[in-house]
């Protein structure tokens, strides 16, 4: 749903009713609780779960937002007066609504799309490149998630990251694996963590600068980033996206911590021995799978970026059509930015 200099919708659009813009609202709030209630309650009780906080610590997007449904760009709500009262949404004109056949008085809201993109083009712009990179170039399967290693290299001197679980191996155990294994991590935000000892050890040296060529769809926190990319450009993201996005890179972390050098077994997850060819297969295996699941998420983010940079450039209205924003299967149809990093 494009919009004009003058804000007139243009494009496909998608209307909905009232009943069924609150059954998909209420639907993603079922979906994404499970998530979000029992973090508030370890929050609450001063409690730390190392995959089940990640998402909301790591990342900048809180739980209260994760819940907040957006149904993305190309698409009216009838009787949303309150949704017209958010950032980047507006009440649909009289205009508008007679084009669409409706009435002034249905209370018509959608997303600001005008007013996001000159928020917002940057960003967009950002995102729509470093995922197109990352999304062209082939997965590389050799690293066997040596980057939580690297961080707890030397531990005597700098201590752990995650101070309430045992090290596997202990120590020096660690730090024998971290010395006996190549380090190929090239995702800076992973590199960044390394003890000073372990980023020298590391066959590349990622920076903020080079990110845009190294970022790569076989690495665990290339996929787990696609949450912070779609959630970055909400409410022009879907949240039925977002939630996918979520939901994978919560599995992803716990395959990260299970490759890990801590002991995870008090919290019920396994092992993915990783300095063993056995760990190193299972690791392999999983990181195709997740690179694999992630490729479709791509895509639709794509759809989402290359549609919003479309109407910006003001793609004549038969050219725009509004990007998909269900699972096929859906019912109903870190922290800070670091320096150089997209706020």
């Amino acid at each position: 749903m494009p919009a004009d200099a003058r804000g007139r919708l243009l494009g496909a659009v998608e209307v909905l009713e009232p009943q069924q813009w609150h059954a998909r609202q209420a639907a993603h709030l079922q979906r994404v609780s499970p998530w979000t209630e029992p973090f508030r309650e370890r929050r609450s009780q001063q409690l730390k779960h190392p995959v089940g906080d990640f998402l909301f610590t790591y990342y900048s997007h809180s739980p209260g937002r994760l819940e907040r449904w957006h149904p993305g760009p190309g698409v009216v709500l009838l009787d949303a007066a309150e949704m017209a009262e958010q950032r980047y949404w507006r009440t649909v004109t009289a205009t508008e609504a007679e084009a669409l056949g409706l009435s002034a008085d249905d209370g018509a809201a959608t997303v600001d799309v005008a007013a996001f993109l000159e928020s917002r083009g940057r960003a967009v712009e950002f995102v729509d490149m470093l995922v197109r990179r990352t999304a062209s170039r082939a997965g590389q399967f050799g690293c066997f998630g040596m980057h939580e290693w690297a961080m707890a290299y030397n531990a005597r001197v700098h201590g752990v990251r995650h101070e309430q679980l045992p090290l596997r191996l202990g120590a020096e155990g660690t730090d024998a694996v971290v010395q006996a294994e190549r380090l190929r991590c090239t995702h800076i935000d992973a590199f960044r963590f390394f003890v000073p000892e372990a980023a020298p050890l590391n066959e590349l040296q990622p920076t903020r600068e080079t990110q845009r060529d190294l970022e790569q769809p076989g690495c665990l926190h290339a996929t787990m980033d696609l949450y912070k990319w779609a959630y970055k450009l909400a409410p022009a993201v879907a949240s039925e996206l977002i939630a996918d996005c979520f939901e994978l890179a919560l599995e992803v972390r716990a395959t990260d911590m299970e490759a890990s050098p801590y002991d995870l077994l008090e919290w019920g997850y396994g092992v993915v021995a990783v300095e063993t060819p056995e760990g190193k297969a299972e690791y392999v295996r999983r990181q195709r799978s997740f690179a694999q699941r992630a490729s479709p998420l791509r895509e639709r983010l794509l759809e989402t970026t290359s549609w919003l940079l479309a109407a910006r450039e003001h793609v004549p209205a038969p050219q725009a059509q509004g990007p998909s924003t269900h699972r096929a299967d859906a019912p109903g149809g870190p922290g800070p930015a670091a320096p150089g990093e997209l706020a």
